[in-house]
Parts: C-alpha cells; structure tokens; sequence
C-alpha cells in the first residue's frame, strides 16, 4: 500500500509522522493497520479526556519510540504543540 511504503520510507529515515483525519472511524482503520505493521503510535482524538491529552503529547514528544501519532482534527487543535 501506499502508506505501508510512505511510512516504511519514513521510519528508515529516522523520522516520525503524524497522521490527521476528521473522522474517528477513520483512526480505528489506521490503528488496525499500524498493529498489523507493528508500528508504535499513539491517538488522540475527541474522547480523548483534557488531561490526557498534554500527558499524551509530551510522551510522543519525549519518547521516540513512539513512531506515528494520529489525531483527530476534531480533538481541539488549540494548544496541542508536537515536535
């Protein structure tokens, strides 16, 4: 697949993505492409509880473990900061 490709390309460069969607339903179908290519991500979307989400952003930021991060553009971009 294409982003199979994009991301396998990007993992090789030593980089990280981010991946946004409007759709939540859309993140249940990237999550269950990114465990069956067993990258590392983490999600933030909607239902993400207020005070999760600044603990989710500094693990991604702090952590490169983490590969892809993928949002919901729906979370409330406002003050999320991701480097």
């Amino acid at each position: 697949s294409i982003l199979g490709c994009l991301l396998q390309d990007l993992k090789a460069g030593s980089h990280r993505a981010l991946i946004f969607t409007q759709m939540t339903k859309v993140l249940d179908v990237l999550e269950a492409f990114l465990n069956f290519h067993g990258h590392t991500y983490l999600r933030l979307d909607g239902s993400t509880k207020v005070e999760q989400r600044q603990v989710l952003m500094e693990r991604f930021n702090a952590n490169s473990k983490y590969f892809v991060f993928i949002l919901s553009t729906r979370s409330g971009g406002v003050g999320i900061n991701l480097t």
